[in-house]
């Protein structure tokens, strides 16, 4: 079934990041374009493809040249990764509805009917689920393990952040900043600017039932960007939260090695000189009020910029309905509010 497109702006934005692998390009625009025309959605496609997959554009030009079925294909100048290519092709998007999709069959279009009515019934963004899991044992371990740690440090209960399948409304895509691995943290981060957002189950594809194992570097990098969405967060506003607790646990500590280190030196003669132990009290205390120091400067710095730094959303404004008693009384014309128009004037 073919899609027919409206020239002007369309019901749904589709955008497609295609970065680090992708599948049968054609199958997957066919089967999301053929769901998008049964629930009778006009929609544009955006393709973002990272320079060093150029070997992808000749497929997606075959699909481009398909009557009645226009795609937009954007190719970055280079290996920018998943977030600039998201926040490409949010910014190119003209529907008030916005889908992103992995590269490569990861759930069934059919979720698309329960995301877009999610959307429609009160959520800015709704979060695709692959449930139930038919991949191999190594994938969910590594999925439990990682949502796990995000759990811990967030305090939010997604469980697949992984999922390239979102439906989100444009404002929201609009006051995303993406970069590096924040990709993955597209609900944390709607969370965190109040936002609502709902995850919904959807069948997972046959094809994405491969293990994926990745290096070592690739783990590290994970870990790494946990962490930093942890921080984001958090403590984004306020720094010295966390760099203040942190030079004080370390200041603290520091200050009670010395201290054992003099006791032991008043009360049973021990030399405290030569030993390794005060000079690990001290760099402790030192690296302290180094942290502590980093955390004053950061709070110096937001508080610099504070006037230009919106963290808040508004949800909706209200106003008062007119009155018709508070209406101003109209006036005889030639009369002033004296009653005496232009008399004074001509005295």
């Amino acid at each position: 079934m073919r899609t027919r497109w409206s020239r002007g702006e369309p019901d749904v934005s589709v955008v497609i990041p295609v970065v680090e692998r992708h599948g049968d390009l054609a199958q997957l625009y066919g089967e999301f374009a053929a769901e998008l025309a049964r629930l009778g959605l006009t929609a544009e496609v955006i393709f973002v493809v990272d320079d060093h997959l150029r070997e992808a554009v000749p497929a997606l030009r075959e699909i481009q040249a398909a009557p009645e079925q226009p795609i937009e294909i954007v190719l970055l100048g280079g290996p920018f990764g998943e977030s600039a290519a998201l926040t490409t092709g949010f910014h190119r998007a003209r529907a008030e509805r916005i889908v992103t999709l992995a590269a490569y069959f990861q759930v069934e279009p059919a979720g698309l009917r329960a995301a877009l009515q999610e959307l429609d019934g009160g959520a800015d963004l709704v979060v695709g689920r692959r449930h139930p899991r038919i991949d191999s044992p190594f994938n969910r371990l590594q999925t439990r393990l990682f949502h796990g740690l995000v759990h811990h440090l967030t305090h939010t209960g997604f469980h697949d952040l992984s999922c390239g399948f979102k439906v989100m409304k444009r404002r929201v895509a609009r006051e995303l900043s993406l970069y590096g691995g924040l990709h993955r943290f597209i609900p944390l981060l709607a969370l965190h600017r109040g936002f609502a957002v709902r995850e919904i189950a959807v069948p997972q594809r046959r094809e994405d039932r491969a293990t994926r194992y990745h290096g070592t570097p690739t783990y590290v990098g994970r870990l790494l960007d946990i962490l930093n969405i942890f921080f984001l967060t958090k403590f984004t506003r306020t720094p010295l939260r966390f760099f203040g607790l942190l030079g004080a646990a370390l200041f603290a500590l520091g200050c009670g090695i010395d201290l054992v280190a003099v006791l032991e030196k008043v009360f049973f003669a021990t030399g405290i000189s030569d030993r390794a132990v005060l000079l690990l009290g001290v760099l402790l205390m030192v690296l302290g009020v180094q942290t502590l120091s980093l955390g004053l400067i950061g709070e110096i710095i937001i508080f610099t910029h504070a006037r230009h730094v919106r963290d808040y959303r508004i949800a909706e404004v209200i106003k008062n309905p007119p009155r018709p008693e508070l209406a101003p009384v109209s006036q005889e014309p030639g009369l002033d509010d004296t009653g005496m128009g232009g008399a004074l004037q001509a005295s």
